[in-house]
């Protein structure tokens, strides 16, 4: 891994903001529910992530192959077309074409445009763009109730306001 400068001026307040964001999801038990909901959808063929926190979900996810078996599934639900990826992603090309085929599968689906993230949130593995990662996510488990897909995603409670 090649090192890279620190971030500064304005490079560094973008950052410092996603990475707020990511703690505010986190802190709404997104991040959990997200993989909860993924592991009752693919059952034995996602193995158990080993935790909740944005380093443990990135290199869960970074090669793509998790996320295109669970949009598969929503698909062959769908009656849509199955996306094509690799299951041994070796290298980056490779691992980074999953991902896209995911987005694109997810779009299909009728995930938004403005929720899909791009490919280098996920696999560079740093913190506040896995924010997009997870809300991506996020929105597709609302689009596959919507659907009516079982089992349904049970996304966070809404946080309470405070009088």
């Amino acid at each position: 891994m090649a090192l890279r400068a620190g971030k500064c001026g304005d490079a560094y307040r973008t950052e410092a903001k996603f990475e707020a964001r990511y703690d505010a999801e986190e802190k709404l038990g997104t991040p959990a529910a997200v993989l909860t909901w993924m592991s009752k959808v693919l059952g034995s063929d996602m193995p158990a992530c080993p935790g909740t926190d944005w380093k443990s979900i990135h290199n869960h996810l970074k090669d793509g192959v998790i996320l295109c078996k669970l949009v598969n599934k929503l698909s062959s639900f769908a009656g849509k077309q199955s996306t094509t990826f690799k299951p041994k992603a070796t290298s980056s090309f490779v691992a980074m074409s999953n991902i896209e085929n995911f987005n694109n599968a997810c779009k299909e689906f009728g995930v938004p445009q403005t929720a899909l993230f791009q490919t280098p949130d996920l696999y560079e593995g740093r913190k506040g763009p896995m924010v997009n990662v997870i809300n991506c996510i996020n929105q597709l488990g609302f689009v596959a109730n919507a659907k009516g897909f079982s089992p349904r995603y049970e996304g966070p409670s809404p946080p309470k306001s405070v009088s």
